[in-house]
């Protein structure tokens, strides 16, 4: 289970499908150096995106 706490390259690393996710709520710069020592939280709050609603819809697309 993905929580906002983990970083964000963690995350895509072990759950790719995740990558798709995260361009979807408009945060499509996972290669910029920012994603390799922020966590979820951070990035969306950067980007103002609702971390809840992010990390939920990645545990969805986990499930699946």
């Amino acid at each position: 289970m993905v929580t906002k706490e983990m970083g964000i390259t963690e995350v895509v690393t072990k759950y790719p499908n995740s990558a798709k996710i995260f361009m979807e709520y408009g945060m499509g710069c996972l290669g910029c150096a920012a994603a390799q020592f922020e966590n979820i939280e951070q990035g969306a709050k950067a980007h103002g995106v609702d971390a809840e609603a992010l990390v939920k819809a990645i545990n969805e697309s986990i499930k699946q």
